[in-house]
């Protein structure tokens, strides 16, 4: 039985976006067709651009559907359980690339891989995610950790925990991370408090804090860009000089107590 004119120009559609795909990636492509070009992965005979539309209206962007629960990709007509699936395979594919190709890389030669990847991996949670990036005396990076997951403030996020993970990785500085879901990078008087007591705890363990990005919905703020890392680390130098100069002067006066003139003794 001959194929209908309807599937001839699904079949159509599909190739001319594949076409288009193998030609120049994904430049020019709306977010509906590239969720139409994975759907269409997982049901190559069935017209899949409504269902994309349907993704895209519930899920509000590409980075909405590829973060989507699968059994909420599922609720929507023509998304089975192979197409979230692949879906769901595609998006940590690309989160576990992203990882690979920061690692073992010059942090500032490649200062746009690690963002790209901290975007990829955090813009779209629904929580709150605290990351660090543990990097040696080259400034290569050697491990990434998610660590706290919720409202991150200097009381759900533990210094002491950071540190001996920091350890642990034979680490000689770090990057921290997190995201806020509302989409807003602005850091909050708690971001600024923890990354305070932060970069205080690492300097006592003689650690160095190169930056904490806070990322938001297409743009992110840099506590090392707006010079709040070089102040707060001004202020762990003058708290570490005061406190020397208060133990010398204890110990001067101290000395004098113990002075006894021999009409004293």
């Amino acid at each position: 039985m001959p194929e209908s004119s309807d599937s001839n120009s699904s079949a159509g559609h599909r190739q001319r976006l594949r076409e288009k795909f193998v030609k120049s990636g994904l430049a020019g492509f709306h977010d509906y067709e590239i969720v139409e070009l994975l759907l269409s992965l997982g049901t190559p005979r069935r017209d899949c651009k409504q269902p994309a539309k349907e993704a895209i209206k519930r899920f509000k962007t590409l980075r909405g559907v590829l973060e989507a629960p699968s059994a909420e990709l599922q609720e929507i007509a023509g998304v089975g359980p192979h197409n979230a699936f692949g879906i769901k395979l595609v998006q940590e594919v690309a989160r576990e690339f992203l990882k690979e190709k920061i690692l073992e890389k010059p942090v500032y030669k490649s200062a746009q891989e690690i963002f790209d990847y901290l975007y990829h991996s955090m813009r779209d949670r629904r929580k709150e995610l605290f990351k660090a990036l543990y990097l040696n005396s080259q400034n290569q990076i050697i491990a990434a950790d998610d660590l706290f997951e919720g409202t991150v403030n200097s009381s759900a996020v533990s210094p002491r925990e950071i540190i001996e993970s920091a350890i642990r990785n034979n680490a000689v500085s770090l990057i921290f991370a997190h995201n806020h879901p509302s989409g807003n990078p602005t850091p909050s008087q708690s971001d600024k408090e923890l990354t305070r007591d932060l970069i205080f705890a690492a300097g006592i363990m003689r650690l160095k804090v190169l930056d904490h990005i806070i990322i938001g919905n297409d743009r992110y703020f840099s506590f090392a860009g707006e010079g709040l890392i070089e102040q707060y680390e001004l202020d762990f130098l003058n708290l570490k000089i005061k406190g020397v100069s208060e133990a010398k002067r204890r110990v001067y006066r101290a000395g004098l107590s113990d002075t006894r003139l021999p009409w004293q003794s």
